[in-house]
């Protein structure tokens, strides 16, 4: 439909889905199979997103195999512990009690892939990096769809990315973006469950928006 105008009832439905979009951890998730009809849906909201001289870059892996995820798993297992390492005192003992993946627990993976152009890119000449936001935008898209649908999903990034390449068997040029976890959920929390551990909390708008430049305020 051409000019479509969205409603104020329909804004705040956009509203209220980003409100309580979740990043969904370990053992939140339901043994519960998420039918095909629905992944579609969420990867047809992927293939929506803004892409940079719409390139489309993406490409997804979609993994069920329980030995395939059992090697994502191990690269998270061995990733996660030097990042604990990182981390001293009691933020140590708070990463260690975090259950920061559900790898095995979803019954749908899905690997994010940014596929780079044999040619060139309108808008990415100067920007490299641009197609590879463009799969962030993506990943993003998916994130609200799914929360739309009431499916719980986590990205879990620490992992090795050349890892998960050699793993699912991906192009040499291809760069892995995001590693998803798919699945229902017991519950949605009403809050950022890092900000509920008070691992960190939200910044205010004032504190992170500048007008003009850097320079011309918060003097």
């Amino acid at each position: 439909m051409a000019d479509k105008k969205f409603t104020s009832v329909e804004q705040e439905l956009l509203e209220e889905v980003m409100l309580h979009r979740r990043d969904v951890r370990g053992n939140k998730f339901l043994k519960k199979e998420v039918p095909d009809e629905v992944i579609e849906k969420i990867l047809l909201a992927a293939s929506l997103a803004p892409s940079v001289g719409f390139s489309q870059p993406w490409e997804f892996v979609i993994v069920r195999d329980n030995n395939t995820k059992k090697l994502i798993a191990d690269s998270f297992e061995l990733e996660n512990k030097k990042a604990e390492e990182m981390f001293f005192d009691e933020k140590r003992a708070a990463y260690a009690k975090l259950k920061l993946e559900g790898i095995h627990e979803t019954p749908i993976n899905i690997a994010a892939f940014y596929k780079p152009s044999v040619k060139p890119v309108l808008g990415q000449t100067t920007m490299k990096e641009a197609g590879e936001y463009s799969v962030v935008c993506a990943v993003q898209n998916m994130w609200l769809m799914a929360r739309a649908l009431n499916i719980g999903l986590g990205w879990v990034s620490i992992v090795n990315p050349e890892s998960v390449k050699e793993i699912l068997k991906s192009p040499p040029d291809n760069k892995l973006i995001a590693y998803l976890c798919i699945g229902y959920v017991k519950e949605f929390f009403d809050g950022p469950e890092l900000e509920k551990l008070n691992w960190e909390s939200r910044k205010s708008i004032s504190t992170v928006v500048y007008q003009n430049s850097y320079s011309d305020d918060k003097q």
